[in-house]
């Protein structure tokens, strides 16, 4: 039986401790991920912004957004990534509804 597809939505939130070269370097290492196992819609770069409070001594971060179209099952793997890369703050994955 042929998995199906969805589409999802990520934000995550990178510390700004060690500056923009590694915020750069994690930006293609998870769109390149999300590549190999679907497909990358768009990345929207959010900036560096103050947060709302701070999170592991950090008051301000990089926002990117990511729109993908994956298998069901690729999200729970790229959360698994998220959880273990230095320098990510905070992460959120959400499947979006079909227009």
């Amino acid at each position: 039986m042929a998995q199906t597809t969805g589409t999802y939505e990520t934000i995550f939130l990178m510390s700004t401790a060690s500056g923009e070269e590694p915020v750069k370097a994690l930006i293609e290492k998870f769109t390149n991920l999300i590549s190999q196992h679907g497909t990358v819609d768009s990345v929207d770069d959010w900036g560096k912004r103050r947060l709302a409070y701070p999170i592991n001594d950090e008051v301000e971060g990089y926002y990117y957004l990511i729109n993908f179209t994956s298998a069901p099952d690729f999200p729970a793997e790229l959360d698994r990534m998220y959880k273990i890369t230095d320098g990510i703050l905070r992460t959120i994955i959400v499947r979006r509804e079909a227009a």
